[in-house]
């Protein structure tokens, strides 16, 4: 195995064809944290993905509104758990054609980024994937996917890159990752650059210290190849990776359902951005996303804070919902 910071490249420069894209949808959390206020909006303990927290879709509907903009159905694969099966049904009404990888376990969001990487590159090798948490709330949906697209091309001129959106942020919030932006990568006009360090969930005085000093915010929309995520998993998380690469020996199989079983049943449970992106930061690079209103829905305080914001006033909003 060779240093890690040989990074793989194969040569393939200078444009989106070189590779096809594919959109992974993360639909896989069990929201612990936002549920006191789930449950009072569905009355029950559904995930947050699947509650219609803002607007009349649920995050989760909203976000395959989303990518659909962009992303045949053919190329979009949703993973989620084996548990949210009757959750997921009613979302899918309105899409066909998806693919749906049912995890059996919450391993974290390693697992969930890199079991749909795995089942992806066994069916196209050189493909590169787009991934998008569906907990987010973006009004400015067509700006934010123009510069998803931006960040396809980025990747294709420079293959051996994770491009991350990164958001201005509005506060040293410590419950974000921090990205410290670098130098230019490739055209200045692109505003995609290099990282030079990334914190996943600081301490509230390095939170603080990055505000400060112009950092940006994580939004874990990313666009890499799939081939160069394998290649840091195998590095960086080699128990997981070993495990999931063992599903290629039964992809498309009648045991494909209990190969997964069984890669899930000893996997680590561990974070990709603590794993992969705070172990790497030369690896990455970022596209400064422009001003939009972009937040990740993780805590009562988030959700509340944006429906003030954009002075909605839902059944929902009470006292004690603020204070959950």
């Amino acid at each position: 195995m060779g240093p890690l910071r040989d990074a793989p490249l194969d040569g393939r420069r200078g444009g989106l064809s070189a590779a096809v894209l594919w959109a992974i949808v993360l639909a896989g959390g069990d929201g612990v944290r936002l549920r006191p206020l789930t449950r009072r909006i569905s009355g029950d303990d559904r995930p947050k993905q699947y509650v219609r927290l803002l607007g009349s879709r649920s995050l989760l509907g909203q976000t395959l509104d989303r990518v659909a903009r962009v992303f045949p159905p053919e190329r979009t694969v949703i993973v989620t758990q084996r548990r949210h099966a009757g959750y997921l049904g009613s979302e899918l009404s309105r899409a066909s054609g998806l693919s749906i990888l049912a995890q059996p376990d919450d391993r974290g969001t390693a697992a969930g980024i890199l079991f749909p990487v795995q089942w992806i590159s066994m069916r196209d090798p050189d493909a590169t994937v787009a991934v998008f948490p569906s907990d987010h709330f973006i009004l400015e949906e067509g700006l934010l996917m123009g510069c998803v697209a931006e960040a396809a091309a980025a990747v294709a001129g420079d293959p051996a890159r994770i491009v991350l959106l990164g958001a201005t942020p509005s506060e040293a919030d410590a419950g974000y990752g921090w990205i410290e932006p670098g130098g230019p990568l490739g055209d200045m006009r692109a505003a995609v650059y290099r990282v030079r360090r990334f914190w996943e969930k600081p301490s509230p005085e390095r939170a603080e210290r990055c505000f400060r000093e112009g950092c940006l915010w994580n939004t874990l929309i990313f666009v890499a190849r799939a081939s160069l995520l394998l290649w840091a998993a195998e590095r960086l998380l080699p128990v997981l990776h070993g495990r999931l690469a063992r599903l290629s020996a039964f992809a498309g199989t009648e045991d494909e359902p209990w190969a997964i079983q069984q890669a899930y049943a000893l996997a680590p449970t561990a974070s990709f951005s603590r794993a992969i992106l705070e172990a790497a930061p030369f690896l990455l690079a970022v596209r400064a996303l422009p001003p939009l209103t972009w937040c990740d829905l993780g805590t009562p305080e988030r959700v509340v804070n944006m429906v003030e914001r954009l002075g909605l006033q839902p059944v929902w909003l009470s006292s004690s919902a603020r204070s959950a």
